[in-house]
């Protein structure tokens, strides 16, 4: 498994906050069944400042709201918490219906008897997880009401029926927040409340340069730095107003370079990854001629890998 706690010591992280996530591993170790469940990051989340704001907060045990545009980084950081505190994750993907059974549990027969049938919510409050709370503000207020004993001081959960659960004190959660997608609002200010709230700052260059070179280790320096830079004149465009946000998309350029290493022609990968992104013609064409700008009418594989 990748060593955490180097990438932390590289990123140069705070060496007080890296012995205290270390004292929090001892304290709770996790437990062999839950293995498991305790994530092994894909991707980096490169950036010191907001790696210190949220790794502080989780240890003076506060929960943690996310909020950025796209292509931030909030999944990836979410995921990398749970990696380096050692700690079971549980992921919930909120939606306009979901409700309290979705999030806590619900009535269920075994062996003919009435039953619990815990939900993600629940079972990462019983075993010390981190809960990771997908796109918060896609869910109706009302029916996130029912976490606020769960988020707040109180840290219990209480269900009809069954015994109150307090959470074990090793559990935290982790939410993540969109402006202006279809199908999100206001977030309560009841539930805001009991968040710590970390304002995701866009990618960039250097991190992206590190993301790229260590997801493809054999691509040639001149190119890295030529696809950071056209992520990030796509990001220019989008502030700017000039193109909308659905061509300014990460995992597509990560897709577009791993199309490449296989073998497909770069401006073709590129289409696929980035350009086809969004369906106005006339946006295309503004994406094809950032790309232009920076890379060759044709790229092929020995232009961009060693």
């Amino acid at each position: 498994m990748f060593d955490m706690f180097s990438f932390l010591r590289d990123e140069g992280i705070s060496p007080e906050i890296i012995a205290e996530i270390q004292k929090f591993r001892e304290r709770f170790p996790v437990e062999g069944t839950l293995s498991s469940r305790v994530p092994e990051p894909r991707y980096l989340y490169y950036g010191k400042d907001v790696w210190e704001e949220a790794a502080t907060a989780l240890l003076c045990g506060e929960n943690l709201l996310l909020v950025g545009p796209k292509a931030t980084g909030k999944n990836v950081l979410a995921e990398n918490l749970a990696c380096v505190f050692g700690r079971p994750s549980w992921d919930v993907s909120f939606y306009i219906n979901t409700d309290a059974a979705t999030l806590l549990g619900t009535d269920t027969f075994v062996d003919g008897a009435v039953s619990l049938r815990k939900g993600p919510i629940y079972q990462c409050a019983e075993k010390g997880g981190f809960g990771v709370l997908d796109e918060i503000n896609m869910a109706k207020n009302e029916s996130l009401a029912v976490l606020h004993a769960t988020l707040d001081f109180r840290r219990t959960i209480d269900m009809p029926g069954y015994e109150r659960i307090v959470l074990h004190d090793a559990t935290r959660f982790i939410a993540t927040m969109n402006y202006g997608y279809a199908g999100t609002r206001e977030l309560n200010e009841a539930l805001a409340s009991r968040f710590v709230v970390v304002d995701m700052p866009a990618i960039t260059t250097e991190g992206l340069v590190k993301l790229l070179k260590r997801e493809f280790p054999a691509l040639r320096d001149d190119y890295a730095q030529q696809f950071a830079g056209l992520f990030q004149d796509i990001q220019k465009k989008c502030d700017g107003g000039e193109l909308s946000t659905k061509p300014l998309d990460l995992r597509g350029l990560l897709a577009a370079v791993h199309l490449m290493q296989t073998g497909l022609e770069g401006n073709r990968a590129l289409d696929l990854g980035l350009v086809n992104k969004t369906f106005d013609d006339f946006e295309r064409q503004l994406v094809r001629d950032v790309i232009r700008t920076r890379l060759p009418d044709e790229i092929h594989y020995g232009d961009v890998f060693a």
